[in-house]
């Protein structure tokens, strides 16, 4: 159903990124789950959306195909084919914000593009930062650049407080949590949970799933890990240290999840006598039976974390988080309330005697109240529509 807003009605390009196909039911692909999510945001609040991606997306709102096929992975070796993709992408989007029809365009990648002069309409932009700022590539010492470029009117939004001070220097930013469509996530008023623990990521160190078995293992709990494991030397190290305390390997992302998935794919594990199972990687449809059934979710991350898509699909669920409290977990995790937010591996241990403390309700209310797609898409509005009134008066001043 759309939603009225008070706001005027704007045409909104987002320049995606083309790492993978801007879809809803993606596995890993973070990035490319809050392009969609914002874009289905702003069309229900009454927008005009426009998403410049490549063929093999399916947004929302209106598609600009840019490129034929995504480049398939965050990680692979650096072609001049893949070079030669990224500016006809970067082309492409610039030839559609020159239309004469777009009021603002919103970012997620390329800074050094525009650092570089490559991409730079004469439109305001806003650019969602959605990684460290050590991971930009973009030195502090050039933000100076950022905050005076001719431009007339560049944004930063980063993703969460403890982003936003990692980004300390760059001028005009603000903080705009992610948000998640809530229909999309399973809640029963009285969910039936199974005796498990769940931990989904990408499989790395920085992610924990190292500690995540510890807890298992002290607990005497059966776990359930679910992850992308990248093409990268470190992650596929990581995980070979991993399969002796793995108890059983199996791989289910060919199972639909249908209205037997429970009884033909959960149960089957959960009953047999292996304690730490890793079942791959997880579209969504799949992700919210495991997170709908299981006790917690454990977010034993080693690092900064930005944000963390995983916390609040898992509360969206009903389904309370462990996690230690590094990067953006405790303004996400209201410690006591939707889970615990610890800061050691015997606080985490000692903490699951006490998931049953935590009302499922609670979970569901909070990510309603703080991290719907709603509640993101009219944070951006009031944003657009604050850097269009400031670029009007700039533009009448001759500035």
């Amino acid at each position: 159903m759309t939603t009225k807003t008070k706001f005027k009605r704007l045409t909104v390009l987002q320049v995606a990124t083309i790492n993978k196909p801007i879809k809803p039911d993606l596995g890993y692909g973070p990035i490319e789950t809050v392009i969609y999510n914002i874009d289905k945001g702003l069309r229900s609040l009454g927008h005009r959306s426009i998403v410049a991606c490549s063929a093999d997306s399916c947004v929302t709102g209106e598609q600009y195909v840019t490129v034929q096929r995504s480049l398939g992975d965050y990680v692979r070796e650096s072609t001049p084919e893949q070079t030669k993709i990224v500016k006809m992408h970067l082309s492409k989007a610039l030839e559609r914000a020159e239309m004469g029809d777009i009021d603002i365009i919103h970012m997620h990648a390329w800074l050094d593009y525009i650092y570089d002069g490559v991409f730079s309409p004469l439109l305001p932009i806003v650019m969602t930062l959605h990684v460290p700022a050590e991971d930009t590539g973009i030195k502090k010492d050039c933000y100076q650049r950022f905050n005076t470029m001719q431009n007339p009117s560049m944004h930063f939004v980063a993703i969460s407080k403890y982003q936003k001070q990692e980004y300390n220097g760059l001028a005009n930013i603000i903080t705009i949590h992610h948000g998640i469509e809530m229909q999309d996530w399973h809640f029963k008023e009285k969910p039936v949970k199974d005796n498990y623990l769940f931990t989904i990521g990408r499989v790395t160190p920085v992610k924990g799933q190292d500690k995540a078995i510890e807890v298992a293992k002290k607990t005497g709990s059966k776990l359930i890990i679910a992850g992308y494991v990248q093409n990268k030397p470190a992650d596929q190290e990581f995980l070979e240290s991993l399969r002796g305390s793995i108890d059983l390997f199996v791989d289910i992302a060919e199972h639909p999840a249908d209205k037997d998935y429970y009884e033909k794919v959960i149960k089957p594990l959960l009953d047999c006598d292996k304690q730490i199972i890793y079942i791959g990687e997880l579209n969504r449809e799949q992700k919210k039976q495991w997170y709908g059934h299981a006790r917690a979710t454990l977010f034993p991350i080693q690092w900064g974390e930005p944000f963390g898509l995983i916390l609040i699909e898992s509360m969206a669920c009903g389904t309370p988080v462990l996690a230690f409290g590094e990067g953006a977990v405790p303004e996400i995790v209201v410690d006591g309330k939707t889970g615990f937010v610890v800061n050691s591996l015997d606080d985490m241990i000692g903490a699951v005697d006490r998931i049953d403390s935590i009302d499922p309700r609670e979970c569901q209310r909070h990510v309603q109240n703080r991290f719907s797609v709603t509640s993101m898409a009219q944070k951006y509005s009031e944003l657009y529509q604050q850097i269009l009134d400031e670029y009007k008066i700039s533009v009448s001043h001759g500035e």
